[in-house]
């Protein structure tokens, strides 16, 4: 992989891993527009790291304090434990499902689950859950209304996003919408149980980064620091964008994008 190759596949990286288009998707098909190797599930997990970097950076006061009250509220009862301390657990409630399924399909996710076929159709498919989460989402709760039900919902939704073509912030913004949270809301829980599953993820394919099938080492950091800055923008864009709007223009480029890479497989432009 080219250093031009790995700045531009890290850019897509933080781009699309925050906006609800998918980014693993994303990080399979612009290679194959571009006649470029697929990179690898490994290579996409790994940048990753990039984009949680941008997180932890963009809500470290947040984050700080879930954890710093999680730790000194452990043994109060739950009643007594304040809405940060709760927050820890929703979170580590919320990473179980991905987790599990992650580990049991490890090996469809790096195979089979890159087809061009699946990524188009979900792009596709899961647009229509978006539509229906805007439409049927109430948008009355905030994050102060989070409970262990929501967290766990919206852990199932995001184990989802394994299959390339759904999206992280996708899957979870929508149950977030489906839970009656509003935009903001949902986006922001959104972003913070994006960190254990994503560090999880990534630290589980180090092994593989630098093999004989797999970007080089050098690569692979640029593209995570490019992933880094353009996920740190992507961030501050999403959360200022949907406190006044709605999904819409995700599902408008979703879908035609699906389509498009529905055609080009079937006719062997790409592979």
């Amino acid at each position: 992989m080219s250093a031009l190759e790995a700045i531009v596949l890290g850019l897509v990286q933080g781009l699309t891993e925050f906006l609800p288009i998918s980014s693993s998707g994303h990080l399979r098909i612009v290679p194959a527009l571009l006649g470029w190797e697929d990179p690898g599930a490994g290579f996409t997990a790994v940048i990753q790291m990039g984009t949680i970097a941008a997180v932890l950076l963009y809500f470290r006061r947040d984050l700080l304090d879930i954890a710093r009250a999680w730790l000194r509220e452990l043994r109060l009862p739950w009643r007594e434990r304040s809405h940060d301390a709760k927050l820890g657990w929703f979170i580590i409630i919320g990473t179980i499902p991905i987790s599990i399924f992650g580990f049991a399909f490890s090996d469809q996710i790096e195979s089979g689950a890159r087809d061009l076929y699946l990524i188009g159709s979900a792009l596709i498919l899961f647009s229509f859950v978006m539509l229906l989460a805007e439409k049927l989402g109430t948008r009355r709760r905030e994050m102060a209304d989070l409970n262990g039900r929501d967290g766990i919902y919206i852990g199932f939704a995001q184990a989802l996003a394994l299959i390339p073509g759904v999206s992280r912030s996708g899957a979870t913004i929508s149950a977030g919408l489906l839970r009656g949270f509003d935009r903001a809301a949902a986006a922001r829980y959104s972003f913070l149980l994006s960190v254990p599953a994503v560090v999880l993820s990534g630290l589980f394919e180090l092994r593989e980064i630098g093999g004989e099938d797999n970007a080089s080492v050098g690569a692979t950091a640029i593209a995570t620091l490019a992933a880094f800055v353009s996920g740190y923008a992507a961030i501050a864009w999403l959360l200022r964008y949907l406190a006044s709007h709605t999904l819409g223009i995700f599902v408008a480029y979703r879908i035609p994008l699906g389509i498009l890479v529905l055609v080009l497989a079937a006719n062997g432009s790409i592979n």
